[in-house]
This record gives structure tokens, sequence and C-alpha cells, in this order.
């Protein structure tokens, strides 16, 4: 059994005490103010900021003085992560170590990974191995699905340091080690994928049958101490025997421990055994042929270049309304299509998620979305697409499945661009690693402008959805820091002004660009929609569609025509605050004098955080019973639909007083409200984020104060009470703004020609 090694003082997961301050401006006020248990922050001068410049340069920050800090919460996560007393797991043990294992917090564990990271050197395999023993050797208690996640992935991203470190002689044999002490099935399934996604062979075929069949593995630990009982063993060994299959397919004696693919009824499990088979005995092995056909390789190029590859890993292509992509779904629609256009680019692959729920057999892979854009399907063990939140669960299969399907489709030379900090990006980021491939990373603030200012202030104890929140903010930011060393070229998105000075206060590893090359930040733009014959009666059958007699929740009144119409459009998430906005729009009493329609949602397979959205709006609206005939809560529609309404909504023959309201807590970008100015609606968008660098207020739309209900309701009210003629002058404006600035051409101009410069010859690094 693997022996844990003594621990540092642990790091209490209880809630903050102390008031919350700052959430009120004075009028007059000049400068805005967060407290963190009694830490005032500026904008120019934020602690989270400040404490990770001071971890880059010292190797730990210290975060302003203020009252006693207490136990547990925010401050003392950040303390273990980023200060100067963090805890260090690794080097000379204490002079007087207590019980081995006894009080480590997956917190501790988790920061000082973290730190180890961050920081260096990286341990030996041994020591990072004994303490993923501390939290399976069921000492304390087991983690949460949460913390379970950001366990593997702090594991998994100092793993490959440790094995660069100390080579993989160490490494086999501590692996082996660990393999063969019986742990717990998820841990013996996250040894398996650290041993084959670095082409480690720490057991022999025959030697890996026990763990198959769950006989050589242990209940307990951070895999199998779970809640749920028995279904989540079940889980467990499902995972575990995924990952075996996955390891054996890099064995050369595995042939006779794989069953067939028809000898399985599971749709996920004969596709996986069928993509195994075809990696262990090549394409023309009979167990090969389910992958093969579901993957048949395109046809050449006509033209010679590189191959882009740009995952879309949430939500629905096309579909801005759905899942957890937002508006990313969009963008990638539009950029892939120009990219395939731009020179030096033979063809763009979008990957997207598909789960099991959706394999139907015969169903390809690989489809053609336009002239030189595909778009791959990689399976997922789960019955729809895979959360951002959750995509930790799905890392290490992710990775194999990118690997092989961009193998089996060629993909050589290539640039891989990830644009969302999770552990589905960074699953990407390991298979462009495997083979070999350039990897680009767009790279944001956030959560990190809003992290102390979301979580700081008092707690309740109770709040079980808070606190897993603040951790899984601060597990982003790790993941983005990861994807940042990572990658060989980053990616900003311009803020106001169009600079990256924001950028580079969060990521002081960014101050002089990234391996000797600037930072660039094109501005996103959007394409131009393909006029059909059939759009003017489309605009116009969408219009009316929003109001109807004797409305249900998804229209208006028809009374309500005459009124100042107010249009959201994105997924429900609290980050989009359309609670908020209905808040606002009911306490101010817009509600008698506009109307106001919310376009997103799925409505056949909504998310938990769909459906609790709309659940909060539902109980708003019931408070203020005249309000229902003015609003509409319409499922989201594809993207050419929206369009296409926000056109109609525009004409003046449909004599409609339109505007179009972001009412996020921030946008990165915005794309959607420029779609809306594009459509000649006059848009109004959030301070925070980059929707200043476009719009300037007043002139061509209006900026929002969107932190609170009162802000809010504030410029709400602006709109309906411009003026006709400054309505159209706006609007007008607007249209300019996108027409000559945000081509979604010129930003695949851009990027094609980043790419290309990253394409210099180099070493190939060994794929797993």
């Amino acid at each position: 059994m693997i022996q844990p090694r003594p621990t540092p003082p642990p790091v209490h997961p209880d809630p903050p005490t102390g008031p919350r301050e700052g959430s009120a401006r004075p009028a007059g006020a000049v400068r805005r103010v967060t407290r963190l248990r009694g830490v005032a922050s500026t904008g120019a001068a934020d602690p989270f900021a400040v404490l990770r410049r001071g971890f880059r340069a010292r190797g730990g920050g210290v975060l302003p003085a203020g009252p006693a800090p207490g136990r547990g919460g925010l401050r003392s996560l950040l303390d273990a992560e980023y200060g100067a007393g963090g805890p260090a797991l690794f080097g000379p043990a204490p002079a007087d170590p207590r019980r081995p294992g006894a009080g480590l917090s997956t917190d501790a564990l988790v920061a000082g990974l973290r730190r180890a990271t961050r920081r260096g050197p990286a341990p030996d395999p041994g020591e990072l191995l004994a303490r993923l023993a501390e939290a399976s050797g069921g000492v304390g208690p087991a983690p949460g699905p949460g913390g379970r996640r950001r366990l593997w992935t702090a594991v998994s991203e100092l793993w490959g340091q440790s094995l660069a470190r100390h080579g993989p002689r160490p490494a086999t044999r501590e692996l082996r080690r660990a393999l063969l002490s019986a742990p717990d099935p998820g841990t013996a399934a996250l040894l398996l994928d650290l041993a084959d996604a670095h082409g480690l062979r720490p057991l022999r075929a025959a030697e890996l049958r026990p763990l198959l069949t769950g006989t050589g593995t242990g209940t307990g630990g951070a895999g199998g101490r779970r809640a749920g009982g028995r279904d989540d063993l079940r889980d467990d060994l499902r995972v575990l025997r995924h990952a075996g299959w996955r390891h054996l397919s890099g064995l050369p004696d595995a042939a006779p421990l794989l069953p067939a693919p028809a000898a399985v009824e599971d749709p996920y499990e004969r596709l996986l055994l069928s993509a195994v088979w075809y990696r262990l005995a090549g394409a023309s092995h009979p167990a090969a042929a389910l992958f093969t056909r579901a993957l048949p390789v395109p046809r050449a190029p006509r033209r010679d270049g590189m191959v882009v590859v740009q995952p879309m890993l949430q939500g629905r292509l096309g579909s801005p309304g759905r899942g957890s992509g937002g508006g990313l779904g969009v963008l990638l629609e539009g950029l892939g299509d120009a990219l395939a256009g731009c020179g030096g680019v033979a063809r763009v692959l979008t990957p997207v998620t598909v789960g099991r729920g959706d394999l139907r057999p015969g169903e390809r892979l690989l489809d053609r979305h336009g002239e030189g854009h595909w778009v791959l399907r990689l399976p997922t063990d789960t019955d729809d697409r895979v959360a951002s939140e959750e995509m930790g669960d799905h890392r290490a299969d992710l990775a194999w499945w990118t690997t092989r399907v961009l193998a089996r489709v060629g993909c050589s030379p290539a640039v891989v661009h990830v644009r969302w900090a999770d552990d589905g990006a960074l699953a990407v980021a390991e298979a462009a690693r495997r083979l070999g491939l350039r990897l680009v990373f767009t790279a944001t603030p956030d959560p990190h402008r809003r992290l102390i200012e979301r979580h700081s202030g008092p707690r309740d104890p109770r709040d079980s959805a808070g606190a897993e929140a603040m951790r899984h903010d601060l597990h982003r930011v790790f993941v983005a820091d990861r994807l940042v060393a990572r990658s060989d070229a980053v990616v900003a998105i311009p803020g106001r002004g169009g600079g990256t000075e924001e950028l580079v206060r969060y990521f002081p590893q960014l101050e002089d660009g990234h391996r000797g090359r600037p930072l660039i930040a094109p501005p996103e733009g959007i394409p131009v929609p393909s006029p059909r014959a059939s759009d003017r009666r489309e605009r116009r059958r969408l219009v009316e569609g929003l109001f109807r007699r004797n409305p249900g929740p998804e229209a208006l009144d028809p009374a309500a025509r005459s009124l100042p119409l107010l249009l959201n459009v994105g997924r429900l998430h609290p980050v989009k605050q359309q609670d908020l906005l209905v808040e606002s729009w009911l306490a101010s009493g817009l509600y008698r004098d506009t109307a106001l329609v919310l376009i997103g949602g799925d409505p056949d397979r909504p998310s938990p955080v769909e459906v609790a959205m709309r659940r909060r709006i539902t109980d708003l609206l019931a408070g203020v019973p005249g309000a229902a005939p003015r609003i509409a809560l319409v499922p989201a529609l594809p993207n050419r639909e929206v369009r296409l309404l926000e056109q109609g909504l525009a004409d003046p023959r449909a004599g409609i007083r339109a505007h179009y309201v972001c009412s996020s807590a921030k946008e990165e970008f915005g794309l959607a409200i420029l779609e809306a100015m594009a459509a000649g609606l006059p848009a109004a968008g959030p301070r925070v984020g980059g929707v200043p660098h476009y719009i300037r207020d007043g002139v061509n739309g209006l900026l929002l104060d969107t932190s609170s209900t009162a802000s809010l309701a504030a410029g709400l009210a602006r709109l309906p009470a411009l003026s006709e003629p400054a309505r159209r002058e706006m609007a007008e404006r607007g249209r300019l703004t996108v027409r000559r600035r945000y081509s979604v051409t010129g930003t695949a101009e851009r990027l094609a020609r980043e790419y290309r410069s990253l394409l210099a010859p180099r070493a190939a690094v060994p794929a797993g």
C-alpha cells in the first residue's frame, strides 16, 4: 500500500464570517469598492490580481490587511493556494509529523498541488502518488463530485511535470506499485489514464484482468467513497472498465482481454471497443469496422495548407440559447466557414460532443458543414451533452477520443484553438500534446475579475451550492493558468480601448507576452447571413408569432404591440442574469409601459441550471399578476431565426419600437449584441467586459450597470425614454459600427495569419 506523507495543517471549508460591504455606492463616489473581510479594492487594484502577482514574483502573495480572517471561506482558500504560508506538500517531512493523512482536507491537498504545479519543482512520482493516496485512503470525509474533479485535474497536470523532470522509469515503477495495491475503482481509472496519456506500461495485459473485473480494487477512496453507495460504485467500475480498455489499446498483447464490440449492447461501449480495436489492430480488423464506418476519412482538401481545429464542447453549434456554450457556437459556426476560405487553410474541424443517447446505429461522427468545414462528434458516456462543470469527469476519455478522431481524419500540420477554461479544453490540449499539434488559447479574465465581489462576505453554512461555485471558480482560474502554460500562443479578447491591460492584470505571466510572442486581440465578428427568397415571409412569421390572443408564457398579448419592446437572447444561466432583468423590469414598474421578450433555453432537454432560472422567473412573475400578458419566455431559436426576428422587429413597417437588452453580469465580447446592432435595433449591454470596446454610451448604444436590480432598472428606463429621432440615429450608428469593424471574415483572416506564423518546424511530441 502506498504510504501517505505527513500532512500540513488543514484548510477548513467553513463559511466566512463578517459583513459584506461595498454593495452600494454613494452618489459622487469615484471608485468601486468591494470587501474581502475588510479588504478594499479598486478596479485598478483588485486584491485577487495583487495576490496573483505577488505569488508569481515571490512564491507567495499577501492579501491586504483586514480583520482576523477566521476559518475557511474564500480568504482561507486564497491563502492556501496563493499565500506565503500555503501548504508545501512536497519536500522534507516535518520534524514531528502527525499521523499520516490525518485531517488533510481536499481543499488543502488541491491548493498544495496547484502551488507545486505553478511554482515547482515537480515532485518525484512517488511523492505525488502518495499525496493522491491520502485522498484515497479513507481518512477524513470523502470529496464530493466537484472536489474529486478538482483533485484529479491537479494531479493530472502535476503528473506531466513530474514525468518530465524525473523520467519515465520511476513513474512507471510507482504507477505499478499503486495499481497493484488495490486502489478504489475511480483512482485505478485515473492511474491507468495517467499511464496511457504518457505512453507508460506499468502492468502487463494479464495483470490488468483483476482491475477490469473489479476484483483488484478496493471500495474506498476518492473514487469509491461517495454518498450514493452501490450505484456510485457501479458507475466507478464502468469508468474503470473504460479506462482499462483505453489502456489496453496501447498494449501489444491485449487482444485476449478485449471483448468484441458485438458482444456488448451499450451503444457507447460498442463504439469505444471498436475504436480500441482500431488503435490496437488497425482499420482492417473486423472489430474496428463500426468505428471506421462512423468516421470515414474525408477526401483530401482541394488545396494544401494547415488544418484548424476549433472545439465546441458545450451547447450546440449555431444555437445561442441552448446548453452552456452561449454565443460560442454561433461564433465557431461562422468563423469555421470563414477560416476555410482563408489562404493557407486546407480544412477546418469543429469537434462537438455527443452523448450515448444520441449515438444511433449507422450514424456518422463526421458531417460536412460547409466547403472545407467539417463537424466532428466526440462520444461521451452521458445521456446528453456534458455541462462545463462536469467536464472533469470526462477529461481522460475526451482526450483519448479527440486523439483518436483527429488522427483518423488527418490533422497535420494543425493548429488547435481552445476558447473555454474548463476540463474539456484541457482534454483537447492534452490531445494536441499527444499528436504534436500547436495550441492556441483565448484567455479572458473570467472569473478572475468578479471572484472576490461574488464570493466574499457572509455565507450561510447550509449554502452548499454557493460553496461549490466558489471552489469551481478557483478551479477555472487554475485551468486557465494551465492552458496558458500549455499553449504556443495566447489570444485575448479586446477590452475597453481594444487593449489587453485587464487580461495582463489578472495573468501576470503574460506581462511580457507569451513565449516571445506579443498578445494579439482581434475583434470578434459576425457573419452576414446569406439571403433567401423566403426571408421576408419568415421575418413576418417570427414577429407575428410573438403576439397571440389568450397568450401562454411563450407569447405576448396583442395589446402589448403598441408598447416599447425589450428583447433579450441568450442561454438561461446565472451569468446572463435573466432573473435580474425580470426583477428590475417588475420592481421599476416598467412592466406597465413596456413588453419584455426573453429567448433562450432548451425546451426538450433543459439543464438543471435552465430549470432553476425558469423557476426563478416564474416565481417573480407570480407576485405581479398584471405583468404576465406583457412578457414572453420563448425557447431558444436557431441563430438564423434570431437574426431574422431582429430584422423584422427593426423594420419600420412592423410598427414596433423594439430595443435589444443584454443583462449579463459581464460579456467578454457580446456577439448577440453585435447581431442586434447589425439588424438595426438600439442595443444596451453591460459595462463590465468587452462591450465598451464597441459601444459608446449614448452614441451607438447604451452601457448598463447590471450589478443590482436598481441600477439595471435605471438603465432599462433609458431605452423607452429615447425620442424616436434619437432612437433611429442610435440604431443607425450601431449598424454602421458593426458593418465597418466587426466582420467574421476579418476575424478569420487575422487568426489565420497568427496560425500560419506558429507552424515553423519543431520537434514532434511523442503521442501516447
